[in-house]
This record gives C-alpha cells, sequence and structure tokens, in this order.
C-alpha cells in the first residue's frame, strides 16, 4: 500500500568537486523504497558510498559547486502525502532532521560537542522540537539512557564526553537518536564502538522500539553478522553503485554478484583459525582460482610464541584508580579501579587477545603498559626494563619499540598534517634515514594497508573512518616496533579491508617476529589473530587461556555470555 511506504530514493547521484574543478562521481544512480516498520540494510566497503548516500538524504553535504546531488528522495507521511527533501533549504530540513528523520554517526566522538556535558546535549536536541521544560526533558533523558544500557545514568548526564570510554559515547548518540521519537532512523555503523553483549541489547533495543513505533530503520554496517540479525532487505553497495538488493535471507544465502560473494567470505570464521583471510579481490579478479584461494586458508601457522623463553613483557599487580568524586579541599571519596591488580606475561611472536565490555578497562591497561597513564600501584618490566624507573629520555627512545593504533582514528589524526606526513611523523621524530628514503618507506606501506599513493598529500579529512583507521596503522608500524598495542584497530574497517589489514598484521608478525597485544569487542577477529585470549570484566582478569580451548571450552560464566553474543549469519 502506498501509505505504507516511508521513504523512496530515485536515481540519487552524488559528486564532490575539488579545488582543481575536477570531479568525482561517489553515489551513481541509486535508488530503494522503505516501507515503514522495516530495516534496509546497506552493505559495502569503505569508500562505496553508503555514508555519502544517506548523508545527501538528511541535507548534510556540501552545497554546490562543492557537491552536487541529483534524483529524488521523497519523504512520506501516513497520508500518503510526500514531501522532495532534495528540494528544501537547510532551514526547512531542520523542520525533519532530528525530528522525522535521525541519524547516529559513524564516529561519536566528533558528534558530540567536547565543551558540552553529554545529557545536556540529547536534551537540546529534546527541546528544539518539543515544548517541554529543562527538569522534564532531563527526566526523559536519564530514562533513555538507562533504556541504551549506559552505567550510572546520572553521572554521565553530568559528564563531557572525554570523560566515558567509546562506546559509552555511541550510547549517548543512540539515545540522541531515539530522544524525539523519529520515524526514520539512519543508523551509520552505530555498534562499530561496542563490545558483542551491548551490541546485542542495543540491536534488541533498536528492534523493539522499531516494533512499538512502527519506525523504519537504515542500517549502515560492515558487519555482515549484524546485518543478519537485524534487516528485512539487503542494498550491497560497490563503487558508488547497488550491485546487488534483495531480502535478507536471499543476499546472505543466495549471493549472486561476486562482490557480496566476497565480502560474506571475508568473515573471521568462528569454528577454525586460518592462515589467511580470504578478500573480495580474491572473488573480483578474473582467472582467480578461488578453490586455491580457499585451501590456501588452511595451511599451518608457522611462527608460534616460544613460552619457554624469557617474556618481553611482563605486567605484575598493575592497577590504575580514577577519583570520582573528591571533596572541598581534594580529598578523594570515590574512586573506580579501572584497571584491578591484573598481571601477566606476553612472549616474543605472540599475539595476546583482550576482550571484555566496554568500560572493563581494556583500553587502560594498553595505555598503562605504554606509561600513557600513571598506574596506582604494580609495575611493567619489557625486555627486562622495569618502565617507571626510567628517564624520559630514556622511555622516548624505548618507545621506537612500543607502538599503540588508538581506538578513534579521526582523534588521533592531527588535521593540519597530510596523510604522507602524519605517516612519516615518527621518522621525522627519530630521524630515520634521509627524505627519499622516508618518502619510500612511507609509500610502501600506504599500499600494504590498502591506501593509494596518490593520496599522500590529502588531508584525513577527506577520508572515510575506515580510511582514517588505516593511517594510523600504517603509521604505528612505520617504526617497525617488536611490541604494538591494537587498540581496536580493525573496528572501524569493513570486512575486506579488515580481512587485509588482519592478513597484514599477520604477514609482518612472521616476517618481523612483531608481539601483539590485540584489544577488540569481535571475538572473532580476536579468534584470528590470537595466540591466547585474555577477558576482562570491571577492571578484573577474569579467565586467561589458549585461543582454540578458551572458544571450545569456556569456564567462566562471562565468557560463556561474551561468545553466545556473537552475530551470527543463520
Amino acid at each position: 500500500m502506498l501509505n505504507n511506504i516511508l521513504l523512496e530514493v530515485s536515481n540519487l547521484n552524488v559528486s564532490f568537486r575539488d579545488d582543481d574543478g575536477n570531479v568525482r562521481h561517489v553515489v551513481k544512480n541509486v535508488s530503494y523504497t522503505i516501507q515503514r516498520g522495516t530495516t534496509l540494510g546497506i552493505v559495502g566497503e569503505s569508500g562505496s558510498g553508503k555514508s555519502v548516500s544517506t548523508m545527501a538524504i538528511m541535507g548534510l553535504l556540501p552545497p554546490p559547486p562543492k557537491c552536487e546531488v541529483s534524483g529524488s528522495v521523497r519523504l512520506f507521511d501516513a497520508d500518503g502525502k510526500s514531501v522532495e527533501l532534495l528540494s528544501l533549504d537547510d532551514k526547512g530540513m531542520c523542520r525533519y532532521r532530528g525530528n522525522r528523520i535521525s541519524m547516529i554517526f559513524q564516529e561519536p566522538m566528533t558528534s558530540l560537542n567536547p565543551v558540552h556535558k553529554c545529557g545536556h546535549q540529547v536534551v537540546e536536541m529534546l527541546r528544539l522540537h518539543e515544548n517541554v521544560s529543562f527538569q522534564e526533558a532531563r527526566t526523559r533523558v536519564i530514562k533513555l539512557f538507562e533504556e541504551v544500557l549506559l552505567p550510572r545514568p546520572e553521572k554521565i548526564f553530568d559528564s563531557y564526553p572525554h570523560e566515558i570510554s567509546g562506546g559509552q559515547k555511541q550510547r549517548v548518540m543512540i539515545a540522541m537518536a531515539l530522544v524525539c521519537n523519529p520515524d526514520l532512523i539512519i543508523a551509520d555503523e552505530p555498534t562499530t564502538a561496542l563490545d558483542v553483549t551491548v551490541q546485542k541489547t542495543i540491536l534488541e533495543l533498536l528492534h523493539s522500539l522499531q516494533k512499538k513505533h512502527n519506525i523504519a530503520v537504515v542500517f549502515i554496517t560492515h558487519d555482515l553478522g549484524v546485518i543478519a540479525q537485524i534487516a528485512d532487505n539487503i542494498a550491497v553497495m560497490y563503487h558508488g553503485e547497488i550491485v546487488e538488493f534483495g531480502s535478507a535471507d536471499n543476499i546472505l544465502h543466495c549471493p549472486e554478484h561476486p562482490y557480496t560473494k566476497g565480502l560474506l567470505a571475508c568473515r573471521p570464521p568462528l569454528d577454525s583459525r586460518p592462515k589467511r583471510l580470504l578478500t573480495v579481490s580474491d572473488f573480483m579478479e578474473e582467472n582467480n582460482g578461488i578453490q586455491s584461494q580457499y585451501s590456501n586458508t588452511t595451511e599451518e601457522r608457522t611462527i608460534k610464541p616460544d613460552y619457554d623463553s624469557k617474556p618481553i613483557l611482563s605486567v605484575k599487580n598493575l592497577s590504575v584508580t580514577y577519583s570520582l568524586k573528591k571533596s572541598f579541599f581534594g580529598k578523594t571519596l570515590s574512586q573506580l579501579n579501572a584497571v584491578d591488580d591484573i598481571s601477566f606475561d606476553v612472549y616474543k611472536g605472540e599475539t595476546l587477545g583482550l576482550v571484555g565490555e566496554s568500560g572493563c578497562g581494556k583500553t587502560t591497561l594498553g595505555r598503562a603498559i605504554l606509561q600513557l597513564v600513571n598506574s596506582s600501584s604494580g609495575n611493567v618490566e619489557f625486555d627486562g626494563k622495569r618502565l617507571d624507573s626510567l628517564s624520559r629520555k630514556e622511555l622516548r627512545q624505548l618507545r621506537t619499540r612500543m607502538q599503540i593504533i588508538f581506538q578513534d582514528p579521526y582523534s588521533s589524526l592531527n588535521p593540519r598534517l597530510t596523510v604522507g606526513q602524519a605517516i612519516m611523523e615518527p621518522l621525522n621524530t627519530y630521524r630515520i634515514g634521509k627524505e627519499e628514503e622516508r618518502q619510500g618507506k612511507v609509500l610502501e606501506l600506504m599500499e600494504r594497508v590498502g591506501l593509494m599513493p596518490e593520496w599522500i598529500n590529502r588531508y584525513p579529512h577527506e577520508f572515510s573512518g575506515g580510511q582514517r583507521q588505516r593511517i594510523c596503522i600504517a603509521r604505528a608500524l612505520i617504526l617497525n616496533p617488536e611490541l604494538v598495542i591494537c587498540d581496536e584497530s580493525v573496528s572501524a574497517l569493513d570486512v575486506s579491508v579488515q580481512a587485509q589489514v588482519l592478513n597484514l598484521l599477520n604477514e609482518l608478525k612472521e616476517l618481523f617476529h612483531y608481539t601483539y597485544i590485540f584489544i577488540s569487542h569481535d571475538l572473532s577477529v580476536v579468534r584470528f589473530v590470537s595466540d591466547r585470549i585474555m577477558v576482562m570484566r570491571k577492571g578484573k582478569l577474569v579467565e586467561m587461556d589458549d585461543a582454540d580451548r578458551l572458544f571450545a571450552n569456556p569456564k567462566d560464566a562471562y565468557t560463556k555470555d561474551l561468545l553466545d553474543a556473537i552475530p551470527r549469519i543463520k
């Protein structure tokens, strides 16, 4: 029925013009219809046009001549009357944006205003569209914070974005999108920063709210396991075009386009740990023997850590505490034990996976190991040297052997430096090689992590979230460090690039005997890369075992819950 149609997109085209007048067509003749109460999943690689096409719907792209948008986007009401969104000016679009159409953005750190408290930003959205008092809005927002499973909702209401974890920031963004009960929610990678248990709960929450209020959802993600849980229909985008469209069941179980088949094959398996993951190029390249690629994935890994040798990293009784409340005179009244008396060893050539829910202390532990945050007690030894006893000069020199890939690629890149300058910066800092050698090494590493050499002079804002993460990976590896802490280093990547990067990390590990501490909420990824897995909960070490044994026979109930929450294609 016509009045059941909520959104109709017809022949949507988006092109960008650079300063030299060159035009790039990033979205080409995209068409689809969304019914009320249904979910459309949009999947595709980073840069395929998924986010740009939905930002055109929201009216969030730059005005001409920088960006040209053509086609038709019609939003229908319950009586079947429609409004052409592309014909509205910014003032006209504000009546619909946030009220009838809301968007959950991919990067919560850049979407939340750093100078305003989290709860106040959600209240602002509510009061903009509804005539309610601040106190009434505050009560509704705190209740919504509870619904999206934010811990200490009243505390987070009065917290600034930098005071909460990445997963908690994403849940604030989800609350902001839901606060006005919109007809359509565009969710751009909304569960990327969330661990599997919270992801499962958020998906169930979105599904229940969708059924309760008959909300339609456009769900953009690179995780086909997530799409399988939530989508009614799926659109597969490749180079700005929809190459396959159909019901979720048909797309996931009977894909026809080689690109769709490649996306499905890129996911790390849960029942094995292959040497190499398949990538989209294995399916898209002509005359490529798929059968031989499948056989390559079953080879044994040649490099295994020597657990009889001396550990390269030793963490002993490490604790990190933060003051939650202080008296007028500065005395701590309450504190949070972010890391609580943790001890473990990491051996040369090993990959230690570190998993746990958002806020469990994974990132804090990684930063404490590198002395980026101060520990309250305990110590860290790297290659026999106790790090807290080193001088600033000694620690600075030691950092060439230890690197970290941060969780948020946007905030960890300097917006004033080009990609080439950002990746080359560590080489310049430590004066390694001549200018030509540095340039060559940067270009070589960019290619290895899936970045085009001609992008070397672009700035971070010109890249998608996944591409920015690859820049951060290249910057961390440019010094050939011995220990790399990967803090959600592939969480922002689509499955194909994720497979490439994971294969790259394993190849570099075998070539250079790198040692990794791999922090992630994606247990399928952790199993693929890890020799051992460590599970954390509320700052404590819950369980630690060989990766295969932990998946096959988890001892702790919390670990079992994490494994049960992994999204699967049934």
